[in-house]
């Protein structure tokens, strides 16, 4: 595969999630054309009419939008935010059987516009949509996934690079598992620079602890409901992660990211969507079989896909 030219972005959803996608993917040129498609007509027009009012300050990527499908037609990538969103206090499985539901309508009519496009769904539970979403279109693995722990990847090393005393783009550390209450940290590979998490000091930054990491990590976990629970959605640092995995697609970067996929063979996890460190490419999104696991993050990480795996076996 190679760079794609003339690239076309589609955003499903124009509420917060996906009008902030939309404006990021706008801002940072992620792809030439930028489409916004919602089945709400008035939403979904004037969102497309107040991003297309700022092209001018945005570089050469176009807009448009609406609730004719045919606004989808020749996507290289779908991103699909469209579902109810998760309310104060509410879990991201709860939300499960009305965005399965959605999300069932909705791909038939997708694929038959755009059928070669790259499927990202951040509609959420994500991992338990692509599951449902990869069964019932048929697509391979690789070409239906979901933005899964990029967000709470991103998260973290803001959080860590605070502690440290160092920049974000310096920490090395992943969020894997399930996109909600079972992922965890893989800090038996988290580094800053070369340095072992838990070995990096500097004046003013002594060494972190184990408890202090824990801490950390459930922060991270709980970092969502916190922002719904002060602003009603989370939208910014999503849209801004949506569109970097965009970006790996579009240009063909071959960028590793924790992308949540339907597994096979991977530790022994089969049928299960869970983010662990995967290539993003034009091709989609293939998991890394190398990537290792101490023995207690491997134990969670199969929790964390039981814990899945119950919940779309429910759904069926």
């Amino acid at each position: 595969m190679s760079v794609i030219e003339n690239s076309k972005l589609t955003v499903v959803g124009a509420g917060s999630v996906g009008s902030s996608t939309a404006y990021a993917a706008l801002i940072r040129g992620s792809a030439r054309h930028v489409a916004l498609y919602d089945i709400a007509t008035e939403k979904a027009e004037a969102e497309v009419l107040d991003l297309a009012h700022g092209t001018q300050f945005t570089g050469t990527s176009d807009v448009i939008g609406g609730s004719d499908i045919s606004v989808v037609e020749g996507s290289h990538v779908v991103v699909i935010t469209a579902g109810a969103k998760q309310r104060p206090g509410q879990t991201r499985i709860e939300l499960a059987g009305t965005n399965a539901s959605i999300l069932r309508t909705m791909l038939p009519q997708l694929l038959e516009v755009a059928p070669d496009a790259v499927y990202v769904i951040v509609t959420n539970p994500c991992d338990v949509l692509t599951v449902l979403a990869q069964e019932a279109t048929g697509l391979p693995p690789e070409r239906i996934f979901a933005s899964g722990t990029v967000l709470d990847t991103s998260r973290l090393r803001w959080k860590l690079a605070q502690r440290a005393g160092v920049s974000p783009s310096s920490v090395h550390a992943y969020i894997v598992g399930e996109h909600g209450d079972t992922e965890f940290p893989l800090w038996s590979k988290a580094t800053i620079g070369t340095v072992p998490i838990l070995q990096w000091q500097t004046e003013g930054h002594p060494r972190m602890t184990v408890d202090e990491l824990d801490e950390i990590a459930v922060d991270v976990r709980d970092a969502a409901y916190k922002v719904i629970q002060g602003k009603g959605a989370t939208n910014y640092a999503i849209g801004l992660s949506s569109t970097r995995i965009v970006e790996a697609i579009l240009g063909d970067e071959h960028a590793v990211m924790p992308v949540s996929t339907v597994l096979h063979g991977f530790h022994g996890i089969d049928d299960v969507a869970l983010s662990v460190p995967s290539i993003v490419s034009a091709s989609g999104a293939v998991p890394i079989p190398e990537t290792a696991f101490d023995a207690g993050e491997l134990g969670l990480l199969r929790r964390s896909a039981d814990a899945l795996r119950e919940v779309a076996q429910s759904l069926r």
